[in-house]
């Protein structure tokens, strides 16, 4: 097998300089974050690069951990080459850990977050940023992890004139045959998909089979869909996230380099 087995359906990925059209730079920017709040009790990390310019964004949707240092890190990384980022809150400030108390306590928690939650707190994040004068309210992307990339793919359908862009790191229970938090499959929503959607997983992820990633690609070939599918040899899930064992360097690098060209290729 090769460096990674890549099924692509016109994924339009490219090398041009970063939101070109804006004159922003590539090189890395400072950026500071701060919690916000999106609407009524609903909070969020937000971040954005210090330019005067207006800038794409992207709302990055956690695990089932909360809105952690990790979350945090991946918003301050795309803040670092441009974008501005928000995480909206689901748990109002609870975190966990990563040990197996904590685990369980987390799918406990996540249970309680049904879609049409999800749905509200999303359209929600997307008028925030879409009403603020520093974001470019044209250009709104969305990136999710696990629980999050989940998040992202129903997004995707529910709030499809709003992306313009979605990126779903190994995202669980999009199309299971049996899922294990009762959640329905997301793939009948497939149709009403607009933006462009990366997909990433790990080949040694025991919790997503490769037969969901097929299921996945026909559906989305099925609809004439523009998306690419990644699978990285020896990366199991949540291979991106670096506090964790699960986390594999060379997969996460290759992994945010094919999402950077996405982005700078659909936001630009």
């Amino acid at each position: 097998m090769k460096r990674r087995n890549l099924l692509m359906a016109s994924s339009g990925l490219a090398t041009t300089m970063l939101f070109a059209k804006t004159a922003h730079p590539v090189a890395a920017q400072t950026a500071i974050g701060e919690m916000v709040t999106i609407a009524g009790d609903l909070q969020g990390y937000y971040v954005r690069p210090r330019t005067r310019n207006i800038v794409p964004a992207m709302i990055v949707f956690m695990e089932i951990f909360g809105v952690n240092d990790y979350i945090k890190s991946v918003c301050d990384r795309l803040a670092q080459v441009g974008f501005a980022a928000l995480a909206p809150d689901f748990y109002n400030g609870q975190t966990f850990g990563y040990n197996d108390s904590d685990r369980q306590n987390a799918i406990a928690r996540v249970r309680s977050i049904d879609d049409a939650m999800i749905t509200e707190t999303v359209g929600q994040s997307i008028d925030y940023l879409s009403q603020r004068g520093d974001v470019l309210s044209d250009a709104i992307g969305a990136i999710g992890f696990c629980w999050g990339g989940r998040t992202t793919f129903l997004t995707n359908s529910v709030h499809a004139d709003k992306l313009k862009a979605a990126v779903a790191y190994y995202g669980g229970g999009i199309a299971p045959t049996e899922d294990r938090f009762g959640r329905p499959s997301l793939l009948p929503s497939v149709p009403e998909m607009q933006a462009p959607i990366l997909l990433m997983y790990g080949a040694e992820d025991a919790s997503i089979a490769p037969e969901e990633h097929a299921r996945i690609a026909e559906a989305l070939s099925t609809a004439n869909k523009r998306y690419a599918i990644n699978v990285f040899p020896d990366a199991g899930h949540a291979f991106f996230s670096d506090g964790r064992d699960s986390y594999n360097a060379a997969a996460a690098e290759e992994a945010w380099q094919i999402t950077m060209n996405f982005l700078q290729y659909h936001l630009g």
